[in-house]
């Protein structure tokens, strides 16, 4: 049996069985990151360029933009490679890299769904207060601090993982480097650090769930108190894209963790990793833009004025 001192690379698991649906997968998961990335690089341009959207609510959205399309770079790239040249492997330097931005754009993601939980309860619940608690300062020191958590945190997690001697071959059934596929590979069954970091992993999970659905209880308690409908409406309008955000990411990644092991099967495990890491980066941006008067506003200056500069 092959250790990982002797494993140069491992073969992905492949979007197709032959050369034409692998050929149509890569159209097809294309045609999904050139929407991920016009969606996000829209928000971001909008959001950085209007004065008006420098709030800490689209600062937050910036910073979400910017992690979505990080986290869809990490994996469909190299997926699509491999479909468009015919092959499986991947280095086993790049398959760590992988596994390490992964963890570290998904961990940050859903960190930042929870701090803008905070913030849409800090703006409604208490909104004299808002102006002191999140201003520009308050918020750049959230998100620096959020950011350097999931760093050491995904540091940690991909040593853990990648410390463990792999020796039940180097195939992971998976069309990237997840960590369960890793696990498989390893020796031994269990690990003292990896049950360490699990229940950590599920703790701190847990944790930003329950604080987001606090948040969210005493949100809708003082939105319902509110004498004016369009009050209602206008608080609505700005908190149920992101409680839509947050069903979205926790949905898919809990069925990925909870789903029964008699559904494990490899094409199962593509179709939920799909889920989990393709859709919400991709469906983020339509979520925000649908209902939001000042983004759709935003973004219409902006496409308005690239046209206008074409020749």
């Amino acid at each position: 049996m092959p250790n990982s001192s002797s494993i140069s690379e491992l073969l992905l698991l492949p979007l197709g069985d032959t050369r034409q649906l692998q050929l149509l997968h890569f159209w097809l998961l294309l045609g999904i990151y050139l929407a991920a990335l016009l969606g996000n690089g829209l928000i971001s341009t909008a959001v950085a360029c209007d004065q008006h959207l420098h709030t800490p609510m689209y600062f937050f959205l910036l910073n979400l933009a910017l992690l979505d399309l990080g986290c869809i770079s990490t994996t469909l790239p190299k997926a699509m490679a491999n479909a468009l040249w015919d092959t499986r492997a991947i280095s086993y330097t790049g398959c760590a890299a992988q596994l390490f931005f992964f963890v570290f754009f998904l961990s940050a993601e859903y960190f930042l769904l929870t701090i803008m939980s905070y913030d849409r309860y800090v703006a409604i619940c208490k909104p004299l207060h808002y102006g002191t608690l999140m201003d520009s300062r308050a918020c750049a020191t959230i998100v620096a601090a959020a950011w350097g958590t999931v760093l050491l945190y995904s540091l940690l997690h991909t040593a853990s993982t990648f410390s463990l001697p792999l020796c039940q071959g180097n195939v992971v059934n998976q069309f990237f480097c997840e960590i369960p596929q890793i696990l498989k590979l390893s020796c031994s069954e269990s690990n003292l650090r990896e049950v360490v970091f699990l229940i950590f992993s599920v703790s701190l999970g847990f944790g930003c769930f329950v604080f987001i659905v606090v948040s969210y209880v005493q949100i809708f308690k003082a939105v319902l108190r509110m004498p004016s409908v369009q009050g209602r409406n206008k608080a609505f309008s700005t908190c149920l894209p992101h409680l839509a955000v947050v069903s979205l990411f926790v949905s898919t990644g809990a069925f990925v963790n909870l789903k029964p092991l008699s559904l494990s099967s490899p094409s199962m495990d593509l179709t939920v990793a799909l889920l989990y890491s393709v859709v919400p980066p991709t469906l983020n941006p339509i979520i925000y833009s649908m209902r939001n008067r000042e983004i759709k506003h935003s973004l219409r200056k902006v496409l308005q004025s690239t046209l206008f500069q074409i020749p």
